[in-house]
């Protein structure tokens, strides 16, 4: 019993990335005992070894060489731009975590100390009432238990933590929030702000919402945190903690209060469920480094933040006499009603006259077009739901003259080298896409994985609505850059599969019905109520923003229900 008592904690929290981070430093900051277990190896903050380092510092030029790319990266290849010698020590490698594909899966994974926080997109937007309430309105999946109302103090509450940059536009369907500076845009960017409002009232240019400091607030962004060095390094690690990730946020904070023990290499098997009780008293995990199978236990709250699709893996494997088809898994919808965005469509174009106009630093940011389709009565479109817009615009660089070779080595080529070259912008769509019961995954037991877990099989794809909204997405991209005045204008489509947005969502949804949903409005697995799942996989619905900032203020709201509950005696 002595063992027992040594590996029993007041909470567990399965998983560093962005949700777990959130539950480690909600949880120890309300003074709970909690374990905090990470399948990956253990990155501290300024563990990141080629940070500072320039392409010529790096093997091949921050290339990877082909034979090496189908060997260890085959799915992590089909997002060529993450494969390079410079961050790809933060991704895993593709042939010791094998899945199956009945269908195109690209799913992009990071098993480490902050998980995928290291290597996110950054940009942070809101649900609202126009994504909560569809599914009720359209007869789509299930109704969302909770409402904007319900997660807006919490937006704002992980937003000011965060340190998100923005500007305040007053839409409703784009909600404001304490907003660090924003990054500015350009000069074609302005043009083209300008030139859209003039053109489409309907429309809005707006700077990206992106979590990096631009007024740090040792007072408020607590961690190691300081002001973004407009760098544009993101995905190797930022040692100025510029950026939010897990690393320099939320598990630092969690470790000063002295109530976070962080265990690296723990693969988690599975929940262990007390069919008496009705709880989870704690998880059976595979220590990855000895093969060592280990139980951990806890007297108050589990908090699954594994990642959507593996939180799903651990559900469905979690399987016992009470719970035969896996933990909250009685009405068979774990793994159901995968989501993620679709996009790799758009447009580009060139831009004169502005030859005697340039940016300083390497901005990690760009533009946002929310939403403006299927608003309202005067924008109805033969599909449901909609998209927003992401790009930039941009000079080329001296590497230009090399790629034309257009001019002999000499003193004109050095002059050339020196003088940047012509504006470009691009945008892309990132379309929403409807929860169907038929997208799912689920375990294969017969292969596993290098820590000896189970592996998954994918089956998931993109619908016909998706479909629908594409041609859209492309021309409404053309039709603004041509209203500001961009030539050579040029639509790009590209066959989107899931998982490539790396947004993946939906695999144990909330809902206000048990036979329906796996989770309630509090994040609590239905039928083991100290369970909380608050990643990705917890979305009803995935609108066309980019999610992470909903993960965390479900997350910090779910942690704050649990202490209180935890208090009442309730669980």
């Amino acid at each position: 019993m002595q063992g027992k008592e040594a590996d029993t904690y007041d909470a567990i929290v399965v998983g560093t990335g962005i949700s777990g981070g959130w539950a480690a430093m909600e949880l120890c900051r309300k003074g709970l005992k909690t374990l905090v277990l990470e399948r990956g190896r253990l990155i501290k903050h300024g563990d990141y070894p080629t940070a500072t380092l320039d392409n010529w510092e790096l093997p091949h030029n921050n290339q990877i060489p082909e034979e090496v790319k189908q060997r260890d990266y085959p799915v992590i290849s089909r997002k060529d731009y993450i494969t390079r010698q410079s961050d790809i020590h933060h991704f895993v490698k593709d042939r010791e975590y094998p899945y199956e594909e009945k269908q195109r899966f690209d799913w992009i994974r990071a098993y480490q100390t902050g998980g995928r926080s290291l290597v996110w997109g950054r940009q942070c937007y809101r649900l609202t009432d126009l994504d909560f309430e569809a599914n009720a309105r359209e007869g789509i999946g299930v109704d969302w238990p909770i409402r904007y109302r319900d997660l807006k103090d919490w937006y704002d509450y992980v937003t000011r933590f965060v340190g998100v940059s923005g500007q305040a536009e007053g839409l409703a369907h784009l909600p404001d929030g304490p907003f660090q500076p924003a990054m500015p845009l350009n000069c074609v960017e302005e043009v083209l702000r300008d030139r859209v409002h003039a053109r489409f009232p309907d429309r809005r240019v707006t700077p990206g919402r992106a979590a990096h400091l631009t007024a740090y607030d040792p007072e408020v962004h607590l961690g190691s945190r300081g002001n973004c060095q407009y760098r544009d390094r993101c995905r190797r690690g930022c040692p100025y903690g510029g950026y939010f990730s897990s690393n320099s946020a939320t598990l630092p904070v969690a470790e000063a209060t002295g109530n976070m023990t962080l265990v690296p290499g723990a693969a988690v098997r599975e929940i262990i469920y007390d069919a008496d009780e009705r709880r989870a008293a704690g998880v059976r995990v595979k220590m990855t480094t000895t093969g060592e199978e280990v139980e951990f236990f806890s007297r108050g709250v589990v908090f699954l933040c594994a990642s959507t699709l593996n939180s799903a893996a651990i559900l469905l494997a979690s399987k016992s006499a009470a719970q035969p088809n896996g933990l909250g898994n009685d009405n068979d919808v774990v793994g159901r009603n995968i989501m993620d965005h679709h996009h790799r469509i758009g447009a580009s174009a060139q831009f004169e006259g502005f030859e005697d106009k340039y940016y300083k630093g390497r901005r990690p940011n760009g533009f946002y077009i929310p939403r403006f389709v299927n608003m309202g009565p005067d924008s109805q479109r033969d599909y449901l739901r909609g998209f927003g817009y992401q790009g930039g615009g941009s000079r080329e660089g001296w590497y230009r003259t090399v790629r034309e070779l257009s001019i002999s080595p000499g003193p004109e080529l050095k002059a050339a080298l020196a003088e940047p070259g012509g504006w470009s912008m691009g945008m892309t769509g990132f379309g929403e896409c409807l929860p169907n019961p038929n997208n799912r995954v689920t375990l294969n037991e017969d292969r596993l994985d290098q820590d000896g877990l189970p592996t998954l099989i994918m089956d998931v794809a993109f619908g016909e609505n998706e479909r629908a909204m594409r041609q859209d997405m492309k021309a409404y991209a053309a039709e603004m850059l041509e209203a500001a005045g961009g030539k050579n204008v040029t639509p790009y489509e590209t066959e989107a599969h899931p998982g490539f947005s790396i947004h993946e969502m939906g695999a144990a949804r909330m809902g206000r019905d048990p036979k329906t949903s796996v989770l309630n409005k509090h994040n609590q697995v239905w039928n083991c109520r100290n369970l909380y799942v608050t990643d990705g996989a917890a979305m009803a619905s995935a609108g066309c923003v980019n999610p992470s900032l909903t993960y965390m203020a479900l997350t910090a709201r779910a942690a704050d229900h649990a202490v209180k509950e935890l208090n009442k005696r309730n669980l």
